[in-house]
């Protein structure tokens, strides 16, 4: 395990070492691929929260608070912790942001669920995660990226954090910040170049007479050839 910690954590060295990361005037390069707007807050679910709720505020904050302590994630009965997020679009998932602490109480691996209804902490344990992070015990933001071609058609994340870096010695796992970055499609809607693609080839649309008209904007959502 600490070969693959090692790894990630070179992996985020970019990150973690730039200085001009951790200032509030790099909000605008840091928001260019943020998914804050496509997240479904009411239904975001937290398995083991020792307060209701606490799951929702840390995803709730903002960019510009990230670096604040409260209010925080911490776990109730065990180590482990279970959120599962919805978002209003589908999602191509490119990295998860998070902010913990040097402290035992860090979440150490985090496992990775998509589009699953109704996940429990035995089924995310007998279920193949889609990926597996490895995470780094500090105070920084931690970006960490994801296989991108295992998660471009996103609904619903389940992040199962799993451990912490207690090894068994500390049964309250914390963190302050949970953030998303990557690209989004609304529901139901084609790519926007297959919208422009249909524009394209106005013969289709004679075809399809006034039903295509009447779909207005929709065009694009019922895919070519269909």
């Amino acid at each position: 395990m600490s070969h693959c910690h090692d790894e990630h954590a070179g992996h985020g060295g970019h990150d973690h070492h730039d200085h001009e990361h951790d200032h509030s005037d790099d909000i605008t390069p840091a928001l260019q691929h943020s998914l804050y707007e496509q997240i479904n807050f009411d239904e975001i679910v937290t398995l083991n929260e020792d307060r209701r709720d606490a799951g929702k505020a840390v995803v709730k904050k903002t960019w510009a608070e990230r670096m604040t302590t409260e209010p925080e994630l911490a776990s109730d009965v065990d180590e482990q912790l279970l959120m599962t997020v919805p978002f209003t679009a589908q999602i191509k998932l490119h990295s998860i942001l998070l902010r913990t602490s040097p402290s035992l109480s860090a979440p150490k691996t985090l496992h990775l669920h998509i589009n699953q209804d109704n996940l429990d902490f035995s089924s995310a344990e007998e279920a193949k995660p889609v990926q597996t992070l490895e995470l780094s015990q500090t105070s920084d933001v931690q970006e960490i990226p994801v296989k991108r071609a295992l998660f471009g058609k996103v609904q619903r994340l389940a992040l199962f954090f799993a451990d912490n870096f207690g090894d068994g010695e500390e049964d309250v796992t914390r963190l302050s910040y949970v953030g998303f970055k990557g690209e989004w499609t609304r529901l139901g809607k084609a790519p926007t170049n297959i919208i422009y693609e249909a524009a394209a080839q106005p013969g289709d649309h004679k075809v399809k007479g006034t039903s295509v008209n009447q779909m207005g904007s929709g065009i694009g959502g019922r895919g070519p050839g269909i």
